[in-house]
């Protein structure tokens, strides 16, 4: 079974973000951009100034996660696993 291990945070820093959009051309399920130009990660919980945004999302949701955290230019995206940056 797949439990703890198995689960991944995905992480944007919304202050590095440039609103380039790649992210949402390669997983359009996790990423949004608002009005003043960044990306919002969807279902995502931000920090008390929503300079950080965080979903946790599990291994089927692992590939699209990651080509989407490749696809930024700016390397705004994070993948986390306890407590290791993957990306």
């Amino acid at each position: 079974m797949c439990f703890v291990y198995c689960m991944f945070t995905l992480q944007l820093d919304r202050e590095r973000c440039i609103g380039s959009a790649t992210c949402q051309a390669a997983a359009a399920q996790f990423w949004r951009l608002d009005p003043d130009g960044k990306i919002n990660l969807i279902k995502g919980m931000g920090n008390a100034d929503n300079t950080v945004q965080e979903r946790i999302i599990d291994q089927k949701d692992f590939k699209l996660a990651m080509e989407s955290a490749q696809a930024c230019p700016v390397n705004a995206i994070h993948i986390i696993r306890n407590g290791q940056k993957l990306i």
